[in-house]
């Protein structure tokens, strides 16, 4: 086999590359969820409690007969996690459901649309750390959450996607 296809040292562990958060524009604020916030906290102690010290004990990982360094990779994976949260929860301004005007689409809310084909969909306005496309989570500085915010039900919101402008109708503003 060619050198040109093999690492310099098979035998060094890979270095763990950070996730690359997108970067908010400059002067806004992360908001996040409370429950964002606690899930964030939940897995942060869960990592440095159950996770971090079972990998970093050499002895149990030999004993279960893992690579040593195996697991040095993956624990340098869990460190990076760990610093990832602790960057975002110090960044995080917490916000929570408002008290206040809840008939309109706010920061937190639960949004259930129409669009012009009669399709629902259910889209929770969220943090950035917090967007899950999946889970119908979408980030508040996302184009179809910036289209929905301050609208209440029963309004028409023009939307731009890829595909053009859009006319979704409100039917539902929730919040938990």
């Amino acid at each position: 086999m060619s050198k040109a296809f093999t690492k310099e040292s098979d035998d060094a562990p890979e270095e763990f590359t950070p996730r690359v958060r997108a970067p908010l524009p400059p002067g806004v604020k992360n908001y996040i969820t409370a429950a964002g916030a606690q899930r964030l906290r939940d897995d942060l102690e869960h990592l440095l409690q159950s996770v971090r010290p079972a990998l970093a004990s050499e002895k149990a990982t030999a004993a279960a007969g893992v690579d040593v360094s195996e697991a040095r990779r993956k624990l340098q994976a869990v460190d990076g996690r760990v610093h990832e949260i602790e960057e975002i929860l110090e960044s995080a301004e917490v916000v929570d459901p408002p008290r206040q005007n809840t008939d309109r689409v706010q920061f937190g809310a639960k949004v259930t649309i129409r669009n012009e084909a009669g399709d629902e969909s259910t889209y929770r306005i969220v943090g950035v750390d917090e967007a899950n496309v999946g889970e119908g989570w979408v980030s508040w500085l996302s184009p179809i959450a910036k289209a929905l915010l301050q609208a209440r039900a029963g309004e028409e919101v023009k939307f731009r996607s890829p595909d053009g402008e859009v006319r979704l109708l409100v039917l539902r503003v929730e919040y938990a």
